[in-house]
């Protein structure tokens, strides 16, 4: 994600830690990381190796037989794309 011209970098932990309470928080995640499966399959699966999987970006590009560079920039994209849609969609 970029904002003015900077980049930010976020970790997933950064993204599970955005509001209060582990149990809204990975409900949100829950939800988010189900919409992101349905719009982007391929970023979601990068997301469940490297999160979940506990995969390195090479041993990803390697499962999913692509290049670094391609998962290395869908991984950002899916934590750009999770921070905002956690951070946008707050529990009530």
């Amino acid at each position: 994600a970029k904002r003015d011209g900077q980049q930010i970098k976020l970790s997933l932990d950064d993204v599970i830690n955005l509001s209060e309470g582990q149990d809204r928080t990975l409900v949100a995640l829950d939800d988010a990381l189900e919409r992101l499966s349905k719009l982007y399959p391929e970023r979601s699966q990068i997301v469940e190796l490297r999160f979940f999987g506990g995969l390195t970006i090479e041993e990803t590009a390697k499962v999913l037989n692509v290049s670094i560079d391609t998962v290395k920039a869908e991984w950002r994209l899916a934590k750009a794309w999770l921070y905002r849609e956690i951070s946008n969609n707050p529990e009530p």
